[in-house]
């Protein structure tokens, strides 16, 4: 059986005691409460039907599993099964005495015994569980104050959870909903709405705030960033998926609040069904393996079984760091780790060749708006679109059947150099694969990427470190977001759809505030405003108030999965991909104005904006 037989054969012999105590009730009630007559032989009946009904219905309980979850842990389930095995015990002990045919057996015994029996074993039951809730309310009532917020539905769901968690006590609960003030669960009252919030934690002595509602959810996101502005220290409870992978106990206890959970979307869990086809036995390369995405592009892909993964980066330190994690984490997995630039077309293709990977994840490119501005203008084109070019190029000459190339959603209508340079890669890839359509070949936009080099949230971090200022360019400037896992995922799942020469967006949800990601970030360190300031820049050269995933002149597609759509643009003439890299390599010593010009007349809607909007 698959529970313990030690820990079940006391609440059996209780319940045992139980049926036999209740089944000798019934036979009071039947000739004494109810004047009846009591037949001769009701010794005799009596000293053969007791031991008998005890133990026909242990042996019910026993088999239908009503020992597996100790009487204070009893819930619903439990309540269900035991229910079960209480009709299959009465039903086999009236078939047990049909069979004996004791004489002047009373037959109402039947039908009285098993609504006696089942008031004693189900109030047995729920007398343990209000004892054991009774111990934890006393064990939770020295733990710090802490304030749930969320509806009651969220709430009563964060209760339950709580109640094994040692160390807070609840004292109220916050929800957004202004009527469901006054309201109670579980015995924890609403004592506000989100604009009470500050002076309720003020009237109860609460530092902490426990955020309950639906992961993703625009509501969740709400409550974070107002609990933020009441000076909280925001926690959360964990999700199943991760206390199942930390592999420890106590999974239920709060957790600090993460970035991820500003996100104003559940985090996307792209389907992964198919990608062991494409990938295992397979050899895979990826190109800036050594950076956030492309490292977690690695990592990903080495779960799926391949042959073999190819690491390209052309930093030293990147791709040695990547070899010493994977080393550790996958000493198994035949990995080769190759310093090369992707500005290099024969150390490229000399690589392709020798490995002729299958897939190909062009993740290599510049992606510093400001310092791609004016100065290095020429070496985001040739590394974003000449590096993409001569990536696709190696691919489609060693027969690979899907190249992706990670995008961005600067790319949208750019008002910067770096957005441009990656509106043209598309550009020349979609040319590219028009010619050679054995390759499947794609692109994917992004939003930013929650901690990946060279974003806001390292900076932010080394900023709140040094103990400010937090510098943000603007109040108002909003921007996409997603996870690094979720960005890797897309890349794969993008691999495996669609047609040749697509353009893949994520929906990403609703655009985040940079100055609430700032305000969160310093919520998070345990500091506050006062301590950690935030300071306006003003607007950098290149620089958008707003992010769009799709220009103007483009509508998406549906695809198989919900979160992931096709960019349909306009028809235009394709790009003279000879003429592109003639002009690419010949324009070195060009000024940022007459390079931007000539990238302006190749992508159009390109338009170099400075300042505010």
């Amino acid at each position: 059986m698959s529970f313990s037989l030690r820990a079940a054969w006391r609440p059996a012999a209780v319940d045992a005691l139980l049926v036999a105590f209740t089944w000798l009730l019934a036979f009071l009630f039947r000739f004494s409460l109810l004047r009846n007559d009591a037949p001769a032989n009701l010794a005799q009946i009596l000293w053969i039907s007791t031991p008998l009904a005890a133990a026909v219905w242990a042996a019910a309980l026993a088999g239908m599993g009503a020992y597996r979850t100790p009487w204070r842990h009893t819930s619903v389930p439990e309540f269900k099964r035991l229910a079960s095995a209480m009709i299959v015990a009465a039903l086999a002990l009236a078939a047990v005495l049909l069979l004996l045919r004791l004489p002047n057996f009373p037959r109402s015994i039947v039908l009285l015994h098993p609504l006696f029996a089942a008031a004693a074993l189900l109030g047995l039951r729920l007398a343990a569980r209000i004892l054991a809730e009774g111990r934890l309310t006393r064990s939770s009532a020295q733990g710090k104050p802490l304030l749930v917020l969320g509806t009651l539905d969220d709430a009563a769901r964060a209760l339950q959870s709580l109640r094994s968690s040692k160390g807070w006590q609840v004292v109220a609960l916050i929800s957004p909903n202004r009527g469901e003030v006054g309201r109670s669960v579980q015995g924890a009252r609403v004592a506000g709405s989100v604009d009470d919030l500050a002076a309720v934690a003020q009237a109860q002595g609460a530092h902490h705030a426990l955020i309950a509602s639906e992961p993703g959810s625009a509501a969740r996101r709400e409550l974070l960033l107002r609990a933020s502005e009441a000076r909280l220290s925001l926690l959360t409870l964990p999700r199943a998926d991760d206390w199942l992978q930390s592999g420890v106990s106590g999974g239920s206890a709060p957790r600090q609040v993460e970035l991820a959970d500003l996100l104003g979307r559940a985090a996307v869990q792209l389907d992964v069904r198919g990608l062991s086809d494409l990938l295992a036995g397979q050899v895979a390369l990826v190109t800036g393996a050594g950076g956030s995405i492309g490292s977690e592009l690695c990592r990903q892909i080495a779960r799926f079984g391949v042959r073999q993964l190819v690491c390209i980066d052309s930093s030293e330190i990147a791709i040695y760091a990547l070899e010493q994690e994977f080393k550790a984490r996958f000493p198994e997995l035949a990995v080769r780790y190759y310093t090369a630039n992707v500005r290099e077309p024969e150390r490229l293709g000399d690589l392709f060749k020798l490995h002729r990977p299958a897939v190909v994840l062009h993740a290599a490119a510049y992606k510093h708006v400001p310092l791609m501005e004016d100065d290095n203008a020429i070496e985001a084109l040739r590394t974003n679109v000449l590096g993409t070019l001569n990536a696709a190029r190696a691919a489609t000459a060693c027969g690979a059947q899907r190249f992706v190339l990670i995008s961005t959603d600067k790319a949208v209508n750019p008002t910067n150099v770096m957005g441009a340079s990656k509106r043209l890669a598309e550009l020349a890839l979609q040319a590219h694969a028009a010619q050679h359509p054995d390759t499947h070949c794609c692109a994917v936009r992004f939003g930013n990427v929650l901690g990946s080099s060279g974003s806001v949230v390292p900076r932010f971090a080394a900023q709140i470190a040094a103990g400010g200022p937090v510098t943000v360019t603007h109040p108002e400037i909003v921007r996409y977001f997603m996870t690094i896992p979720e960005a890797a995922q897309l890349v794969l799942q993008a691999g495996l759809m669609g047609r040749s020469g697509e353009i893949y967006v994520l929906d990403m949800g609703e655009p985040v505030k940079i100055v609430d990601l700032a305000r969160l970030m310093i919520r998070l360190s345990n500091k506050t405003e006062e301590e950690i300031p935030i300071h306006f820049t003003g607007l950098r050269p290149g620089e958008k108030l707003y992010e769009e995933l799709l220009a103007d002149d483009e509508t998406t597609l549906p695809t198989p999965h919900p979160k992931l759509r096709v960019a349909r643009q306009a028809e235009q003439e394709a790009i003279d991909l000879q003429a592109l890299q003639d002009w690419i390599v010949a324009s070195g010593a060009d000024s940022p104005a007459q390079i931007k010009a000539a990238l302006h007349a190749l992508v159009p809607e390109y338009a170099p904006q400075i300042g505010s909007h």
